[in-house]
């Protein structure tokens, strides 16, 4: 399962967002390491359901959404050095580990300082936060690469030397892959491994973390940040995210007050409501309609579907109505990458469903399909083994 981590200095907002994407609680606080245990949950990201296409609906949607699970993971917060171990640096750093994406968690509204304390809102300028998780995830790279300079220079000199397998080695602990590895060293103009320092580590640092941890920043707070840091943090590539507005629409929904799906850009009243419950209904009307929606779920979709490039699949046991074996309509659903073929569905499913593979069956053109066709957003395929 993909593991969405969500990172940025204390007091911007992760909890909240958490607790929102999650509906789990967790404890929100104004200072600094309120979250200091990181806070695992199950997020979703939303696509649209194929049995829309047919008569009958599948049930695992709403009305054509289909939202499909992730983990998302709130780490303690980052400070400045975090990288040498300050704050809660170490356990900071180890926990982003496991992440496949990153949310970078900005105060938008400029209500917080480099450190996370609380300042009056306008006075920080969030822009200078973009680089920060950034920068510390790289030199915390960097920092595992010199550390182990020493023995990789000292291992380029054995016959059977292999820099790929080597520097794997090294990088596990940073979750790199021998994927990541690999793809790294071709980006990268580097001498001889016996020539290396501490520029060069730096250098490829920054590449295994655009590989492994790619970075989307979350610019939350947009319900009362200024104009000008919103404008600056969009045109930065940020999501304009209020994630206590979205946290007051879920709670809202499932107490059905409001009609509302995560990701929708508008939602109805449907329950009694007193005037201020109304009132503040209509505050969150206001931020949707802005920005349409609350941000929320656009960041894990855009983290997800985007920055890694997944595409969601559909497997069935029956090609002409698209269930399984107990007759459910589109029961499950894969988050694969780009480009993944009839077996990589396969072995998402299982293991053994991978290694068992014969050939795979098209659910909409009810024909077999190459095992070298690459799988498009949407797709609803039969698996049949041996």
């Amino acid at each position: 399962m993909i593991t969405v981590g969500l990172a940025g200095k204390p007091n911007a907002g992760k909890s909240t967002f958490f607790s929102a994407a999650t509906r789990d609680d967790a404890e929100v606080g104004n200072y600094p390491f309120t979250t200091i245990d990181a806070n695992r949950g199950m997020a979703a990201v939303r696509t649209e359901c194929p049995c829309e296409e047919l008569d009958e609906r599948c049930g695992n949607c709403r009305d054509g959404r289909r939202y499909v699970p992730v983990e998302l993971v709130d780490v303690a917060g980052l400070v400045p050095d975090a990288h040498k171990g300050r704050g809660l640096g170490n356990q900071f750093l180890d926990e982003l580990r496991q992440a496949d994406v990153i949310l970078h968690v900005v105060d938008a509204s400029g209500g917080t300082d480099e450190e996370g304390e609380p300042v009056e809102v306008g006075t920080h300028d969030p822009r200078e936060d973009v680089e920060f998780l950034k920068d510390e995830l790289e030199m915390w790279i960097a920092g595992v690469l010199t550390d182990n300079l020493n023995g990789l220079v000292r291992r380029s000199k054995t016959p059977d030397f292999d820099v790929e397998e080597a520097l794997g080695d090294v990088l596990t602990g940073v979750g790199a892959s021998s994927a990541d590895v690999r793809r790294a060293l071709r980006h990268v103009d580097l001498p001889p491994v016996g020539d290396w320092n501490e520029s060069h580590a730096e250098e490829l640092a920054g590449e295994i973390r655009a590989l492994s941890k790619p970075i989307l920043p979350v610019a939350n707070k947009v319900d009362v940040a200024p104009d000008e840091y919103v404008e600056a943090l969009v045109d930065n590539g940020a999501v304009p995210t209020s994630a206590e507005s979205e946290l007051a629409l879920r709670r809202a929904d499932e107490a059905d007050v409001i009609d509302y799906a995560p990701g929708d850009a508008s939602f109805e009243i449907t329950g009694d409501v007193s005037d201020e419950q109304r009132a503040g209904l209509e505050r969150v009307r206001g931020v949707v309609e802005e920005f349409g929606g609350t941000g929320v779920q656009e960041a894990l979709d855009t983290a997800v579907y985007d920055l890694l490039n997944r595409i969601t699949a559909y497997p069935v046991e029956n090609e002409n109505r698209w269930t399984d074996g107990s007759g459910n309509v589109l029961p499950d659903a894969f988050l694969l990458r780009e480009g993944a073929t009839p077996r990589d569905l396969a072995y998402a499913i299982h293991s053994d469903i991978g290694d068992d593979y014969h050939h795979a069956v098209d659910g909409r053109k009810k024909q077999r399909i190459s095992d070298e066709t690459e799988l498009e957003e949407g797709a609803v395929v039969k698996i049949v083994t041996a």
